[in-house]
């Protein structure tokens, strides 16, 4: 599964009906990936499980929007962590997550961004 897959970044340019505004999405997404990580660590650090699933489900949103999908498929895992209560779980998804997030907003800021 690649990191972006730019096909669906071509669907949200088509669906918005403007370009740029796909390639906004795509900016403040990578503009924000600090906090969203930051948040779900933060969480999972609390224990805080509505906030955790709030944030996880945020970025299995926005990631597949921007064709994140591995990081999308991440997302969805702690997720379904978090819903179960297993909090060591979500922390081995989480490091995962902090490894193919940064991967990720790299892919878009050069492959797509440029």
């Amino acid at each position: 599964m690649p990191l972006v897959d730019r096909t669906v970044l071509q669907t949200l340019e088509e669906q918005l009906g403007r370009p740029d505004m796909a390639r906004n999405f795509a900016k403040d997404y990578s503009a924000l990936w600090g906090q969203r990580e930051r948040r779900l660590v933060d969480s999972l650090e609390r224990e805080d499980q509505a906030v955790a699933l709030d944030a996880a489900i945020s970025l299995k949103v926005s990631s597949a929007m921007v064709g994140g999908l591995r990081l999308a498929c991440l997302a969805q895992m702690l997720e379904a962590a978090v819903r179960h209560g297993d909090l060591r779980h979500a922390a081995s998804v989480l490091a995962l997550i902090s490894i193919h997030g940064p991967a990720t907003v790299n892919e878009l800021q050069h492959q797509y961004l440029r």
